[in-house]
Formats: structure tokens, C-alpha cells, sequence
């Protein structure tokens, strides 16, 4: 009897541990990957690179270059232009204006100090990451969601004044992927990248060698805009990479994707060149030369040429000291973008 009634409380033992571990399994798999959400508040002044606002130019001249070496992307040939009946003078600079988080954790907030919200639904849990089974063959996905603030620094922090090239406004969350279903899923995700099937070819993956070089030599090829350079292939615009090779190659391929898509979604326009003199314009198809990537979590780059490196740029030169085990996997961006305007 003594040895029934201690068997029966092993065996009750061992099933309540069993169920725990299988609940524990089945949050894990629904929330993509287990720990916690980390990062840190991100510092205006020391946390960001600003050398990166160079150079600045009017006209074609570079007025002012980037001590680090920084490429720029081309400017008007003319230094005056019009706007209506406004004259004034065509400059050229970098802004930073906007912040991304970028995790494999859903709900987790990065750039605000590694807060992590529990919405209360099910929504925005369909991640993935780590190696699984496709054909037989072990290959390492992974699945990304971003979080996309208004961050006009140059603007809340009154570092110019009086100064109508300069975006306005205020610290804003401004998109949340884990609520958009065309982010999650590749299906959905073709209503708006119907034109992927054409470049899933061995042809079209080989020219990305090519954006590849150029983008870590100097600027990404705007033509090969299927191309994320040396990241991958930009289709689809979601969040699933299909190879990640590491935190910091596959996180600047999702938020290369992201903003990609928001161009697409004609939520993001166009700021460089002639055309954006005036003001911004429709750019469905981005030009990737538009955009610099800086990272801010968990380690700020904020300073040699690749601290802002463009879309595409091999990670060689950016990944050491980048991600840090459990305490420091979930990344942050600020973006930087090339503006053109006719200033008075």
C-alpha cells in the first residue's frame, strides 16, 4: 500500500511536470522565441552617429564631406531652383527620421527600453526562428516583426532653426507589423508584390552579386531593386527570412523589406534627387540609395563609414560586437534618409 500511494504521487508528479513542459513548449512556439524582450532607451546624443549627416552639398558641390567617407547619392547640377515663385537653393543633406525595432519577439519594443506588451489576443505570434526541416534539407529561417517611429531629431531637438527642409513633428509609434496580416504571411503578401515571381530565378538571385558589391563599395544599384544586396533578395516584403545567416544580416534585410513595403503601400515617398526638390513625391518601386541603416540596440554604432551603411552593405564590416547571447538579441535602427530640397 505504502509503495502504491508513493508511486501514485510520482506518477502525479511527473504528469504535472510533463503538462509544464508542454505548456512552456507551446508559448514558446507561439511567441516565436522564448526570453525576454531587451534593449534600451535610445540617447540623442551619444547613441547616434552624427557624422552620418554628411555629406552636404548645394548643387553638385560638396560643401561640406564626410570625414568617414561616406558615398553620397546624386544631387542637382544646378545650386538654384525654384519652387513656384520661391527661389532658393538646392541642398542636400542626410536626416535621421525614423526609428525601427526590429525583433523576433512579437510585442517587443526595443528602442523604449525592452518593453514587451501583452495585447491581450492572439495576435501577431505566427514567428519563426531557427533551424528547421525543408526537404528533407536543415535550413535556418527566421521570422521578423518592426515597430516604426516618427523620430525627427534634427527638428524636436531645435538643432536648426527655422529650417522648412527639415522634417517636422514629434516621437510617434507610426506602424506595428504584428497587426498587419500581409506581414506574416507570403501569400497575403503577394497582393501588393505580384511581380516576386518574376525574379524567383537563379538569373535574378545571381545579379544580386552585384548590388552586393556596389552597395558595400559605395551605394546599392537602384535598377536591381529586387536585389537587398548582399542581405538577399527583397521579395517578399515580409518579415520571413527564408536564409538568415545571422541577427544583424537578417534583421537589415526585414527592415529593408519594411520599408520597401511602405513605399509600395504609398505610405513612404520619395525625398532625393531633382524631383524631390520641391517636396516629396510617389516612389512605389524605393530607391534603396535613399535609405542608411544605423543601428542602437543593443550596441550603437555611431561611428567609421559603415555606422550607417546603406541597404545591401556586407555585414563583414558591422556584425562584430553586434549581438550579445539572450541579453542582447533584439535590434534597433535609426533610419537615416538622403533629402533634396530647394531651401530658402
Amino acid at each position: 500500500m505504502t509503495w502504491g500511494r508513493n508511486s501514485a504521487r510520482w506518477c502525479t508528479s511527473f504528469l504535472l511536470s510533463a503538462l509544464a513542459v508542454v505548456t512552456f513548449a507551446s508559448t514558446a512556439r507561439a511567441e516565436g522565441t522564448p526570453g525576454r524582450c531587451t534593449g534600451h532607451f535610445v540617447n540623442p546624443i551619444t547613441d547616434v552617429c552624427w557624422s552620418c549627416l554628411f555629406p552636404m552639398s548645394v548643387g553638385v558641390l560638396n560643401i561640406w564631406p564626410s570625414i568617414a567617407g561616406r558615398p553620397d547619392t546624386d544631387n542637382p547640377n544646378l545650386p538654384i531652383c525654384n519652387c513656384s515663385l520661391r527661389v532658393g537653393i538646392a541642398m542636400g543633406f542626410w536626416e535621421p527620421v525614423r526609428l525601427a525595432d526590429v525583433s523576433m519577439k512579437p510585442w517587443c519594443f526595443v528602442n523604449l527600453g525592452g518593453l514587451k506588451l501583452d495585447p491581450g489576443f492572439d495576435i501577431g505570434f505566427k514567428t519563426i526562428a531557427g533551424p528547421s526541416a525543408i526537404g528533407g534539407k536543415a535550413q535556418n529561417t527566421s521570422g521578423w516583426h518592426v515597430h516604426w517611429y516618427a523620430y525627427p531629431l534634427l527638428y524636436w531637438m531645435e538643432i536648426v532653426a527655422d529650417f522648412l527642409c527639415l522634417e517636422a513633428g514629434t516621437v510617434d509609434i507610426l506602424y506595428i507589423t504584428e497587426v498587419d496580416p500581409l506581414w506574416q504571411d507570403s501569400e497575403l503578401t503577394a497582393i501588393i508584390n505580384p511581380e516576386a515571381v518574376l525574379f524567383a530565378n537563379p538569373l535574378a538571385l545571381a545579379a544580386c552579386a552585384a548590388d552586393c558589391i556596389a552597395a558595400t563599395a559605395k551605394l546599392p544599384t537602384d535598377p536591381l531593386f529586387w536585389c537587398a544586396g548582399c542581405q538577399g533578395t527583397m521579395y517578399p516584403l515580409n518579415g520571413n527570412v527564408a536564409a538568415s545567416i545571422g541577427h544583424v544580416q537578417a534583421s537589415r534585410l526585414a527592415l529593408a523589406r519594411f520599408a520597401y513595403k511602405l513605399h509600395r503601400e504609398l505610405v513612404a515617398w520619395g525625398t532625393m534627387g531633382k524631383k524631390g526638390l520641391c517636396g516629396s513625391y510617389l516612389m512605389p518601386v524605393m530607391r534603396k540609395q535613399q535609405y542608411r541603416f544605423q543601428a542602437t540596440n543593443p550596441n550603437p554604432q555611431t561611428g567609421g563609414r559603415y555606422a550607417c551603411a546603406p541597404i545591401g552593405a556586407s555585414t563583414t564590416f558591422m556584425s562584430a560586437g553586434q549581438v550579445y547571447p539572450a541579453i542582447g538579441e533584439d535590434m534597433g535602427y535609426l533610419v537615416w534618409r538622403k533629402r533634396n530640397c530647394c531651401a530658402l
